[in-house]
């Protein structure tokens, strides 16, 4: 890595959407630090693509939602110098009607990405305060918008990082700090491919089909462009039209 690069840290970067959102990152110039959970492999194996064609990355893991064991990554990684930007990429799945949704489902999907993305945005920011530079972004959905059957949970713990995002951004705006939102529609990957029929996609979609990875990874790493350095606060739907 070259020591003028800045370093990008794209949680849940080991998935389709974290994979491209890594390429695009590293396409443009960044050091991209690939974090995984569990899948650990994965991530490695989005470095080697990166790496092989001609970009910078490495893989870390952690449990985002442990807070000590997070932290204490995430000063490792400080040790090394300022990490510029963070794409808050994690999150998951646990659907099931509210009235019958457990209090488990209901907890485990906010853990991860509401209280994942304190967990990692909070020891990040100081750091960024100092270097005069920084971009967050976080990943949501369009069910945040319009809600969900089957996802009370997804939705209140994606619509709740809208507040958080809004919010931070109007406290770290005079620092060079950007905080903006990016809610995807349907996209192609491996948890739509069996879900949704051409019909109904054709129903669901003014635009008459999914999205890709690609497009969304291109609107989040135009957000961590100096480009973008005026666009804050912001939540930016990439659904073909559905919201």
């Amino acid at each position: 890595m070259r020591k003028d690069m800045r370093r990008a840290l794209v949680t849940g970067g080991s998935g389709d959407l974290g994979g491209a959102t890594c390429r695009a990152l590293a396409r443009d110039g960044w050091h991209v630090l690939v974090h995984a959970n569990a899948n650990r492999g994965r991530a490695e194996a989005t470095v080697s693509q990166i790496r092989g064609q001609g970009g910078d990355a490495e893989a870390v893991a952690f449990d985002l939602t442990d807070a000590d064991a997070t932290r204490a990554a995430i000063e490792r990684l400080l040790e090394s110098g300022p990490v510029h930007a963070l794409v808050h990429n994690a999150g998951i799945h646990d659907d099931a009607p509210l009235a019958g949704m457990r209090e488990e489902q209901w907890r485990r999907v906010s853990d991860v990405s509401l209280h994942g993305f304190f967990h990692a945005v909070q020891p990040l920011l100081l750091p960024m305060a100092r270097a005069r530079f920084g971009r967050i972004v976080a990943v949501s959905s369009v069910a945040a918008t319009l809600g969900n059957r089957g996802q009370a949970n997804y939705a209140a713990a994606k619509s709740a990082l809208h507040g958080a995002v809004k919010s931070l951004a109007r406290e770290m705006a005079g620092r060079g700090i950007t905080a903006n939102v990016v809610a995807p529609g349907i996209i192609e990957g491996n948890m739509t491919k069996e879900l949704f029929t051409p019909e109904r996609i054709r129903q669901l979609i003014p635009a008459a089909r999914m999205g890709t990875p690609r497009e969304v990874a291109d609107v989040i790493a135009f957000l961590c462009s100096d480009a973008a350095s005026y666009v804050n606060g912001q939540v930016i739907g990439v659904n073909g039209g559905m919201a």
